[in-house]
């Protein structure tokens, strides 16, 4: 699951280049609203995922945000 996540994270956010878990994804030069809007639609088409606001802003890395999506994934 993990590599599906990096792979659609980097189609949403237009990133052709590696990134790390540890990342901070608001950090990214191609971090923007419109980013931000094609995250949260890339985690409701690719994995069924909605996220209300306030949660997503207590997520700072893509592993936090890996994480919250794993934990909520229909098992």
């Amino acid at each position: 699951m993990e590599s599906k996540f990096i792979m659609a994270f980097k189609e949403a956010l237009e990133i052709n280049y590696e990134i790390n878990m540890e990342d901070e994804f608001r950090k990214y030069s191609e971090w923007d609203s419109l980013s931000h809007m094609s995250l949260i639609a890339m985690l409701d088409s690719e994995f069924k995922m909605q996220i209300e606001n306030a949660a997503f802003e207590k997520l700072i890395t893509v592993a936090d945000l890996f994480k919250y999506i794993s934990a909520r994934a229909p098992k």
